[in-house]
C-alpha cells in the first residue's frame, strides 16, 4: 500500500456511472433507477480516498491532513465556483426559468450544504436549488472527507490493523441502523440526502481499501478474495444494471420504498464494493480490460467530474429553450464541451497547484 497508482478500470467505471446519471436526468422514465450511479460514485470515492490515505501512512508513518484538505479543495471547488458563477449570471441576465433561484443555490453549493437543505424538504422535491440541485452529492462527499481522514488517522495511530478493519466494518453498519430508526415516508428526503444516512456507501469503499491494505501479497486470504471477486463481479454488475433499469429510486415504489431506504443502500454498497474489489485485484479479467479502454479511462479520469457538474444545468437550459427532440444527444454534446473547457481552463491548472510540495504533515 505504500504506492497508490490509479486503477484504470475504476476510471472507466466512473465514465459509465456519469453516463447513467446524465441519461437519468434527461429521460428518467427510460432509466428510473439511474441515480444508483451516484451510489456507485460514493463507493469508488471512499475506496480511492482511503487508499491514498493508507498509502501515505505506509510511506511516512503519518497523514498530512492540511495538504489533504488543500488538494481536495483545489480538485473540486474552482470548477464548482465557475459553474455557480455561470448559473448566477444566467439567472440575472436572462428570463430562463431553469436558472431561477441560482443565487442562493450557488451559495449553498459553494459551501457544500445543498444536501442539508434538501434533507429538510417534505413531499416532492421543490425547485429551490434550481440548476444546482445535483450538487447535493458533492455535499455528502465533502462532509465525509472532512471527518473520515481524522477518524482513520486516529485508528491508524492507536489501534492494531485488525481493530482498524473491525471499526471500519462497524461504522458501515451504523448508518443502516440509523436509517431503520429514522424511516418514515416523510423522512425519505432526510435519509436520501443525509451524510450520516449515506455514509455506509462511502465506508464500503473504505473497507475494501483497509482489507486490501492489511493482506500481504502471499496471504491465502487475498487469493481467495481475488477468486470470489472474479466470480461475483458479473452478477454484481448485472444487479446494479437491473436496479438502474427498473427501480424508481427517487420515486414512490410502494412497499419497495421502505426496503430501499433502509437496507437497499447497503445492498448497492456491497455490489459496488464487489466491483471495486474485482477491478483492483483482477486487472486482466474481461470487465477490467473493457473498462480500461483508453477513451473510457481518459474520460473517467479527466472529464467525469466536469460532466457531472455541467450535465444538469445543461438539461435544464435546453428544456427551458423548448428542446424536446434530440434532447439526449444535444445534452451529451454540450455537456462534454463544457467539461472539456472546465478541465483545461480550470481543473488542470488547479491540479498542478495541488501537486506542488506540501507543508509538513501533522
Amino acid at each position: 500500500m505504500a504506492r497508490s497508482g490509479r486503477v484504470n478500470g475504476l476510471d472507466g467505471l466512473r465514465t459509465v456511472a456519469v453516463a447513467l446519471v446524465l441519461v437519468y436526468h434527461v429521460a428518467p422514465d427510460a432509466l428510473p433507477g439511474g441515480s444508483v450511479a451516484v451510489d456507485l460514485f460514493f463507493t469508488i470515492s471512499g475506496f480511492v480516498i482511503t487508499r491514498l490515505l493508507l498509502a501515505e501512512y505506509a510511506r511516512t508513518g503519518g497523514v498530512a491532513l492540511l495538504p489533504f484538505y488543500r488538494r481536495r479543495w483545489l480538485r473540486l471547488v474552482p470548477a464548482l465556483l465557475f459553474l455557480c458563477a455561470v448559473c448566477v449570471i444566467l439567472s440575472t441576465t436572462t428570463s430562463l426559468w431553469s436558472f431561477d433561484n441560482s443565487l442562493p443555490a450557488a451559495g449553498l453549493s459553494a459551501l457544500f450544504l445543498v444536501n442539508v437543505v434538501r434533507a429538510t424538504e417534505s413531499g416532492p422535491y421543490g425547485d429551490m436549488m434550481g440548476p444546482l440541485a445535483h450538487t447535493w452529492s458533492l455535499g455528502v462527499e465533502e462532509q465525509f472527507y472532512l471527518f473520515w481522514p481524522l477518524v482513520l488517522l486516529v485508528l491508524l495511530r492507536y489501534a492494531r490493523a485488525r481493530t482498524v478493519l473491525l471499526c471500519t466494518a462497524a461504522l458501515c453498519a451504523l448508518p443502516v441502523l440509523w436509517r431503520f430508526a429514522l424511516w418514515h415516508p416523510d423522512a425519505a428526503h432526510r435519509i436520501y440526502n443525509g451524510t450520516d444516512t449515506r455514509a455506509d456507501q462511502l465506508l464500503a469503499g473504505a473497507l475494501v481499501a483497509v482489507v486490501l491494505a492489511r493482506l500481504r501479497a502471499d496471504d491465502p486470504r487475498l487469493a481467495g478474495l481475488r477468486t470470489w471477486a472474479g466470480r461475483l463481479v458479473w452478477p454484481a454488475l448485472g444487479l446494479l444494471a437491473l436496479v438502474a433499469w427498473r427501480m424508481p429510486v427517487t420515486a414512490d415504489a410502494g412497499p419497495w420504498t421502505a426496503c430501499w431506504y433502509t437496507v437497499g443502500f447497503l445492498l448497492v454498497a456491497a455490489l459496488s464494493a464487489t466491483l471495486v474489489t474485482a477491478l483492483e485485484l483482477r486487472p486482466a479479467q474481461g470487465l477490467s480490460r473493457l473498462l480500461s479502454l483508453a477513451p473510457l479511462t481518459w474520460v473517467g479520469r479527466n472529464l467525469s467530474y466536469g460532466i457531472y457538474l455541467w450535465h444538469y444545468p445543461v438539461v435544464r437550459l435546453l428544456s427551458s429553450l423548448g428542446m424536446k427532440d434530440g434532447l439526449l444527444p444535444a445534452t451529451a454534446l454540450l455537456t462534454v464541451l463544457l467539461a472539456l473547457l472546465s478541465y483545461y481552463a480550470i481543473e488542470a491548472p488547479s491540479l498542478r497547484r495541488a501537486r506542488r510540495p506540501a507543508p509538513a504533515r501533522i
